[in-house]
């Protein structure tokens, strides 16, 4: 989150004033988007893992109302008093809630009282804002700078969440109207795959902050942190992702047919008989035997030459070793983000599509590495050396899921712009499909 470019450290205050402006710029960037949704999609749950539009936009507000508001103004009285139930996500150290299968069922309140919540809460935090001094104004621009980040990653969750929903109506509905000058179909063709090499060295890896405070220039989760050193071997890595094309001759040779590339556990889900994959999520063969896939926009013929996605970390690691190549690790991934071979970015929220735009690119260098799609590591999502979990229930916010997860790097084309870093560490489990995640091929060097 950039706040300014001077060099100097903000004064307490200025900082307070730039995270009051930005919470209030991105509180109405997430209303702005369902202004045009129907009553019945907020309330579509279409799997466990999916949330309602209207839970995320009272989750988030609850977010600034219960660490906020609750822990710095004495004399709030809550807007409900059980929506700390309905609203409350994963904090255990909070108390009790809905089950996260659960939320479509909520039916009540609706989205009128919900963006009455979201105003109610709004208008308290920035008269907060205004009169904290000492103490108590670090404190809030801790959680504010979190909070302002927790809705941001719910923005991208709204339209990952919607699309999945709206896939499973025979209507086929539109996440976003149709744009013919924003149309996921290119004419760009992807040459030959080219890859980047690095040498063998020892790399600084994460954030030197401990903990979840912005500073003059930048946010960083904790899980970023801290900043560490990494033997990282020689390796190459791909100078843009994989391409629908390269995924089809993927399909065509057998891909999901034949165990010989599949992990164990990723060859029983993919055969699992109430839900074989046969393809990435969202993929078809229409009455042609063409490949047509659901997007934000409706369903379209699949782009050979658009970057693939909505695949599972067991898809990108099967594909990876068919190719003879590999997953990168999250260190490898790092490093050549943050390294000066950075070509052209992909697209984020902003562009208004919610599709990754194509896989081509122009000259040398490593190309999309942020924007478009998530790319898989071959990384488990741990912790860094010395790394600690924040006392409270905020402590919650990442270190409780470093168990069964994999690490995906750089935002993707439902990411805002602003929200992604080289230093970001996303995470699901490895048979998560609806999150627009793609791969990376990666190489070791031989010497």
């Amino acid at each position: 989150m950039k706040l300014q470019d001077s060099s100097t450290p903000p004064s307490s205050d200025t900082l307070m004033a730039a995270l009051a402006d930005r919470f209030t710029t991105v509180r109405r960037e997430t209303e702005a988007w369902v202004k045009h949704l129907e009553a019945g999609d907020f309330v579509l749950q279409s799997m466990p893992d999916a949330s309602p539009i209207g839970w995320h936009l009272a989750h988030t507000t609850w977010f600034f109302e219960e660490f906020l508001l609750g822990a710095l103004n004495p004399n709030y009285t809550v807007f409900h008093p059980r929506f700390q139930f309905l609203f409350n996500s994963y904090y255990d150290a909070v108390g009790e809630r809905v089950a996260r299968h659960r939320r479509g069922m909520l039916t009540r309140p609706g989205a009128p009282e919900i963006l009455k919540y979201r105003a109610h809460v709004n208008e308290r935090v920035l008269d907060l804002l205004s009169t904290l001094t000492g103490a108590a104004q670090a404190s809030a621009i801790k959680v504010i700078g979190i909070g302002i980040q927790h809705e941001q990653q719910h923005q991208e969750l709204m339209a990952t969440d919607l699309k999945h929903g709206f896939a499973q109506n025979p209507l086929l509905p539109h996440l976003v109207p149709p744009n013919p000058a924003k149309d996921p179909q290119t004419a760009f063709i992807t040459g030959p795959l080219a890859f980047e090499s690095f040498p063998e060295a020892v790399h600084h890896i994460g954030i030197d902050t401990q903990g979840s405070a912005p500073t003059a220039d930048s946010f960083a989760f904790d899980n970023e942190g801290p900043k560490h050193r990494v033997l990282i071997e020689a390796f190459e890595l791909a100078c843009r992702p994989v391409t629908n094309r390269e995924w089809i001759a993927f399909i065509e040779a057998g891909g999901y047919e034949r165990p010989d590339h599949w992990l164990s556990a990723g060859w029983a889900r993919a055969n699992e008989s109430d839900d074989p994959w046969e393809a990435p999520l969202y993929w078809r063969r229409n009455e042609q035997l063409e490949w047509v896939h659901f997007t934000a926009q409706g369903e379209v013929p699949v782009d050979p030459e658009g970057t693939v996605t909505h695949i599972s970390y067991y898809e990108a690691d099967a594909y990876a070793r068919w190719s003879g190549c590999r997953l990168p690790t999250e260190f490898e991934w790092e490093v050549a983000c943050t390294s000066q071979r950075l070509g052209a970015p992909g697209q984020f929220r902003e562009s208004g599509t919610f599709h990754p735009g194509p896989a081509a690119h122009a000259g040398s260098g490593l190309h999309r590495m942020l924007g478009d799609t998530w790319e898989w590591t071959s990384s488990a999502y741990a912790a860094y050396p010395r790394f600690a979990v924040d006392a409270g229930a905020l402590g919650e916010y990442n270190g409780k899921f470093m168990s069964g997860q994999f690490i995906l790097r750089g935002g993707s084309c439902a990411s805002p712009e602003s929200h992604i870093r080289p230093t970001y560490r996303n995470f699901f489990p490895p048979d998560a499909r609806w999150q627009f995640s793609g791969l990376r091929l990666a190489r070791h060097v031989h010497e």
